[in-house]
């Protein structure tokens, strides 16, 4: 039976050291460092993200700037307050919620973050310095699930990891940060023919592609470790709703050494490296050591 690979529990320790941090950090410079989060229009799931992001930085002491828009608010309205928050000294991270309206170009706008306030690491340059190994901000979600990795002692060296996903917020980034950890690297995707030949020689399985429990026993090898990075939202025959990830838990379980839990794992992780990302990026601007 597989041990979980408790994520929730690692991010309220981290945030517990975050909150220690920037007490500290605080006092010493005389502002804590500032997290901005832009959300346009009322998207149920997003308004409940960015409430979670919100009472976060309020719990480690990360001043909150940013505000929700109305869905009409225009392409050249966000990129002035982009631009104005770039010039902010106060705040040291900016994030835009995805999804954003259909009329709204959401590539452009992260275009348009400073790289150095980019909280969620996903402009161009922070992707170009994750592929050339240089220092900068890392994609929330990935980085969380190699600090999850790294709390467990799991060392993916020379491990055969197979990424199944290849969106620019988890799939690709997660794909590059195993590679740079000496990991043997194979990314899938939807359009794989036989997946399940591809998952089955992976000691380290992490999947991240939206499908409810596609996962299946018989696709994954004897005592790999799996990480669950996919949230789906299925309502049972009473109403009730509860949250899932991309593989069949229950009977996966019994097959892997380690396996993250859905929620709970990978979830808390993402919220907990934006929170650092951002204290990471208070640091380097104000030339504090760690």
């Amino acid at each position: 039976m597989a041990s979980l690979l408790d994520g929730k529990a690692l991010a309220a320790q981290m945030q517990t050291e975050l909150t220690e941090q920037v007490q500290a950090l605080h006092a010493k410079v005389g502002r804590p460092p500032g997290l901005a989060v832009l959300m346009v229009g009322d998207h149920p799931a997003s308004a409940a993200y960015v409430r979670g992001k919100e009472r976060s930085c309020a719990k480690v002491g990360i001043a909150s700037f940013g505000g929700h828009f109305p869905a009409e608010t225009s392409q050249a309205e966000l990129e002035q307050l982009i631009q104005a928050l770039n010039q902010d000294d106060r705040v040291d991270g900016i994030l835009v919620q995805l999804p954003l309206p259909d009329h709204l170009d959401a590539v452009a706008l992260l275009n348009q973050i400073d790289p150095n306030k980019d909280a969620d690491g996903l402009h161009p340059m922070n992707l170009g310095r994750l592929v050339r190994g240089e220092p900068g901000l890392r994609s929330c979600t990935p980085a969380g699930v190699m600090r999850l990795l790294e709390e467990y002692q799991i060392d993916v060296k020379g491990k055969q990891a197979v990424m199944v996903g290849r969106s620019i917020l988890v799939g690709k980034p997660l794909a590059l940060m195993l590679l740079a950890a000496d990991a043997t690297v194979t990314i899938a995707h939807s359009r794989t023919l036989d997946l399940g030949a591809i998952t089955r020689t992976a000691d380290i399985l992490v999947t991240a592609i939206g499908r409810i429990e596609l996962i299946t026993p018989e696709m994954v090898k004897p005592g790999a470790i799996v990480v669950d990075v996919g949230i789906n939202r299925i309502t049972d025959g009473a109403g009730k709703a509860r949250l899932v990830g991309d593989v069949q838990f229950e009977t996966v379980q019994p097959i892997a050494s380690w396996i993250t839990p859905v929620p709970g794992g990978i979830g808390p992780m993402t919220v907990t490296m934006l929170l650092h990302n951002t204290v990471w990026s208070y640091r380097q601007r104000l030339n504090l050591t760690p």
